[in-house]
């Protein structure tokens, strides 16, 4: 990994002037790339975010978005799209099907596209729980699926992670190994940031009852630049008993879209799509992941750009003696040293919105990463609320 730039007020700033924020401005492919993306250089094209969640106008750094949005081939799709608006998805949502399943080198049938990832996440819980089985999970992971889990009548069996904050591999087999079941994985996991290897979970999945499913969530898929990273398709490709989930909402800033997919066996895509809401997608977010599937060079900007903010916060850190869980995510755990909820509860008198507490992270906050301009406000508020916590012990 590159040395991280030392971080000040300005350091942020400057990165949209160099690496991957100068990538950020050069031209991009299609009809009007250049003078849209010229545009959001002058400050026209605006950043996401623009209606907060909050009313007192937050910075949102709080459910890991990505701050630019859509590409702007993605936003052009959309705004073609609303000719069609009048008519049902199915078309689209076909269409997209075809297209990821071979964009992964699958047949269509192993491809089901959904209202976000986190359908795929409940599509398995209902195809593959039942009261006398058991969900397996580390601890802490995205809730999500234990909730569905729950719902389905199932035991959950939470595995802490390892002192590395590393999904425990190992002690996930030894635990599935016990009942048949689900093994869910988060990998990068949400909200450590941390990764297991491809190599180590191949092995995993050697160790892992043939009746039970592994479902992979690959939400941050595209952050990690650890070499020994890497998807789990192979596997599906191959016919183990693996469900791989991906997302819309990250990397391709759809996150107020709701459009993900899963990638599995022919037969479990079959299992599991009975329990989908009929035509959950719309006609929008199909014809948007459409073009972004096509524009490589944003999603490689994005990354860039993303890894050189995630650089410069931890060296902020550092200097501030702050630890940081080594993240390959768009968010990054900072330990604060003091119980959390107080302490997100001063980021927001700040205006600022971080991460919600985690189970096992009863001391660290987890943070977004946003706009250099955020990310400077982030900053100057972490400097006051850190003093306040020390004069005040939070």
């Amino acid at each position: 990994m590159a040395t991280a730039p030392q971080l000040s007020r300005r350091t942020f700033a400057q990165l949209l002037g160099m690496g991957a924020g100068a990538a950020l401005l050069a031209p991009v492919q299609g009809r009007g790339g250049e003078e849209r993306l010229a545009a959001w250089a002058r400050g026209e094209w605006r950043p996401a975010k623009l209606l907060p969640k909050e009313s007192a106008n937050l910075v949102l750094l709080n459910s890991n978005e990505n701050p630019y949005g859509p590409s702007p081939a993605a936003l052009e799709a959309m705004v073609e799209a609303h000719s069609v608006s009048m008519r049902y998805p199915d078309y689209w949502a076909d269409q997209l099907q075809e297209r990821l399943a071979a964009f992964h080198g699958v047949d269509p049938e192993m491809a089901v596209v959904t209202c976000g990832s986190t359908e795929v996440l409940k599509l398995a819980a209902m195809a593959f729980l039942a009261p006398g089985r058991r969900l397996v999970v580390p601890r802490p992971t995205f809730e999500a699926m234990g909730y569905y889990a729950r719902l389905a009548g199932a035991e959950v069996v939470e595995v802490p992670v390892g002192p590395d904050y590393r999904s425990d591999l190992a002690a996930l087999a030894r635990t599935a190994r016990e009942r048949p079941g689900l093994v869910y994985l988060c990998n990068p996991n949400n909200p450590t940031g941390t990764l297991v290897s491809a190599a180590a979970v191949r092995e995993f999945l050697t160790g892992v009852p043939a009746e039970s499913v592994v479902l992979v969530d690959e939400a941050y898929y595209h952050y990690p630049d650890d070499p020994g990273y890497g998807t789990l398709l192979e596997a599906v490709r191959a016919g183990r008993n693996v469900v791989v989930a991906r997302t819309f909402s990250k990397i391709y800033g759809m996150a107020g879209l709701r459009l993900g997919y899963g990638i599995a066996r022919k037969d479990w895509i079959e299992k599991m799509r009975p329990h989908q809401v009929i035509e959950s997608w719309n006609v929008m977010a199909c014809a948007a992941a459409l073009a972004s599937l096509e524009d490589t060079d944003y999603v490689n900007r994005n990354r860039r750009l993303n890894q050189e903010v995630r650089d410069a916060l931890a060296a902020a850190m550092k200097k501030r003696g702050r630890e940081v869980i080594p993240s390959q995510t768009n968010f990054v755990c900072i330990h604060v040293g003091a119980p959390v909820r107080p302490v997100i509860q001063a980021f927001r008198e700040q205006g600022v919105s971080v991460g919600r507490p985690f189970a096992g992270l009863e001391e660290h906050i987890r943070v977004s990463l946003g706009t250099p301009e955020e990310m400077e406000k982030f900053l100057a508020g972490f400097d006051r609320v850190m003093a306040s916590a020390a004069a005040r012990r939070i």
